[in-house]
């Protein structure tokens, strides 16, 4: 086990590194069959607020002969001072070095934490390059959002798992123990039955061809227990709702308890990866949401509940769940949260319901200035709709609004970045200059999966002038403005959609000094540049070139269950301004899932 007395003293929020926190786990080393380190790649407040992680966490620890730890990224002076004391990376719960366990399982969330994955390696002694650890273990392994399009990462992964995770890992895990059990022999061994897993997808066992122009041109794999197609994995009913998970001891980014009361959204806005490729919606019963939120309450103290959907309003009976909730803690602290609401008079009622006395904010998304673009991207929200619910909330006593945009659409004009400081103003006229409105602007970044895959994305160039836009606007009625660096965007997009030749990019930004590039002060951009340029491949090339719709893309071979046509269908809607409406609204979007018996909303179609 690993001493950090002599270190802790010296770094910045040492509780990062202690473990030992309410509902942490910590097993007997040696009576465990299997030993899994899990990890967020970032800091510690960023790892414990990821909700896969901590499901994940728990559904291993329940089973008997499993050993699941936490670890995270160290902060650069933590990492200094371990560097310096020769300390290697090491779990929370046990201070056992990373590479005593038999598995190290990587979150993938977000693209700007992959160069914290190699740090992390090499900070365990473990060989950055999968090709270089040989039989040894841990075997490494990631899931997470990210893994939709793995590319990127696979000179680094030994396997991806590909989907929800609440079935696939133990169906792996089964797999893992009977190698064991079985004497362990090779690794390639492991892995081909390993492969033969639906939702598992081994990158050594793929070869990838390109074209003289740098396109890809074929994926094949390359033995027999290796599929053409690796199928996400999907949960048709929720599991039970994590009531006991793991309380910091410091502030968390999320820093309350959650219940996910759905998955999926039905909305089919065309730029959100979410909105896609967690297609079927699944929701938890209203009396499952209450008790999971009750258990929270009585196991973890906490006086704040976060109900979490990727569009909280759809949620069948929200109202009642809000009320039945606010009616048996009344009179205490307690306090809900609900995040992804729509911009819409009934989301209003709904937050005036629960924070009548406090009145700390609303935030909305119309995400585009004009309704012009907001059918282009499907939004489905009118300028009347956005303005009656920002007059509701006026009525209602609400002062700080929060509006979140993006910039850098397809199809986008200056014209519609004109239309955000338009509708802004219309916005501040409603309250007479008394409703303080904070203005987030992102830079919209074309994901995998999605209609929008095919997109060139926003040069740095365009995106600088129609930031000038906004700011020079918005400056003159003296609303806040917040935006995105286009260099990060940049980078975020080129990740996003690349193929496995930006894994020796990934390799030598981070050999650079590359590391935490999601924080501000440590992103270089000019070693990222560098990076591209004694790798010879151009950044511009995946992230700012439109693709053929008959182009080989490099994600082309994990199967989301989502329609290639009907991905092309919705990107022709697009080019035409035309809306699709909510599987909700009782209409098939006929996207896919529905031949793969899933019953896709069935209940909302006749």
């Amino acid at each position: 086990m690993v001493n950090l007395d002599s270190i802790l003293y010296k770094v910045t929020r040492p509780a990062r590194y202690t473990g030992g926190e309410w509902n942490s786990v910590v097993k007997d080393w040696e009576s465990a069959l299997v030993r899994v380190a899990l990890s967020y790649p970032d800091l510690y407040e960023i790892g414990m607020s990821n909700l896969g992680l901590s499901i994940i966490y728990d559904l291993l620890n329940k089973e008997p002969d499993v050993l699941a730890e936490r670890v995270f990224a160290p902060w650069v002076d933590m990492e200094a001072e371990m560097r310096r004391e020769g300390i290697p990376l090491f779990t929370l719960e046990s201070k056992r070095p990373v590479k005593d366990f038999d598995i190290l399982g990587f979150s993938l969330g977000y693209e700007l934490t992959y160069t914290n994955v190699l740090n992390m390696l090499d900070l365990a002694g473990i060989p950055v390059m999968a090709a270089e650890r040989e039989d040894a273990l841990p075997l490494v392994l990631a899931g997470g959002s990210c893994t939709l399009n793995p590319e990127p990462m696979t000179d680094f992964i030994d396997l991806f798992i590909v989907g929800e995770g609440e079935e696939v890992v133990l169906e792996f895990l089964e797999v893992f123990r009977n190698w064991k059990l079985e004497g362990g022999g090779s690794k390639q061994e492991l892995l081909r039955k390993a492969a033969q897993v639906p939702g598992i997808y081994v990158p050594g066992f793929y070869q990838v061809a390109y074209h003289q122009d740098g396109t890809v041109a074929s994926v094949i794999p390359t033995v027999t227990e290796a599929k053409s197609a690796i199928e996400r994995r999907i949960v048709n009913k929720l599991p039970a709702a994590l009531t006991c998970p793991v309380v910091p001891y410091l502030q968390v980014i999320h820093d309350r308890g959650a219940v996910e009361i759905q998955r999926g959204c039905t909305q089919g806005c065309r730029f959100c990866q979410a909105g896609i490729v967690y297609r079927p919606v699944r929701e938890r019963t209203q009396e499952e949401v209450v008790k999971a939120v009750e258990s929270l309450v009585n196991h973890c103290g906490y006086d704040e509940i976060s109900l979490l959907s990727l569009s909280t309003s759809d949620y069948p009976g929200i109202e009642n769940v809000v009320n039945t909730l606010l009616q048996r803690y009344k009179g205490g602290n307690f306090t809900l949260s609900l995040p992804s609401l729509r911009l819409d008079t009934f989301s209003v009622a709904l937050a005036h319901s629960f924070q009548d006395r406090r009145k700390v904010g609303l935030t909305f998304a119309p995400e585009a200035g004009t309704e012009r673009l907001r059918c282009v991207i499907n939004k489905g929200i009118c300028e009347e709709d956005v303005l009656q619910t920002i007059e509701t909330a006026w009525e209602r006593g609400w002062k700080n609004i929060k509006l979140y945009f993006m910039i850098g659409l397809p199809t986008e004009t200056s014209a519609d970045i004109a239309g955000i400081v338009e509708l802004v103003h219309k916005i501040r006229d409603i309250g007479n200059g008394g409703i303080n409105i904070r203005v987030n602007a992102s830079t919209f970044v074309p994901k995998a999966h999605t209609p929008f895959q095919w997109v060139a994305q926003a040069s740095g160039e365009d995106l600088a002038d129609r930031q000038q836009i906004l700011k020079s606007g918005l400056k003159k009625m003296g609303t806040h403005l917040s935006w995105h660096d286009p260099q990060v965007s940049l980078l975020e997009g080129v990740l996003s959609r690349g193929d496995r030749r930006l894994a020796k990019v990934i390799r030598r930004a981070w050999q650079l000094g590359c590391k935490f590039d999601s924080w501000s002060e440590h992103y270089s951009f000019e070693n990222w540049q560098k990076a591209f340029s004694e790798c010879g491949l151009d950044p511009y090339f995946y992230a700012c070139r439109e693709r053929s719709l008959d182009e080989l893309l490099p994600w082309s071979h994990i199967d989301t269950g989502i329609e290639l046509n009907f991905l092309k269908r919705e990107f022709e809607r697009a080019r035409l301004e035309k809306a699709t409406p909510s599987c909700r609204a009782g209409v098939c979007a006929a996207c896919g899932l529905h031949l793969k018996q899933l019953a896709c909303q069935r209940k909302y179609r006749e």
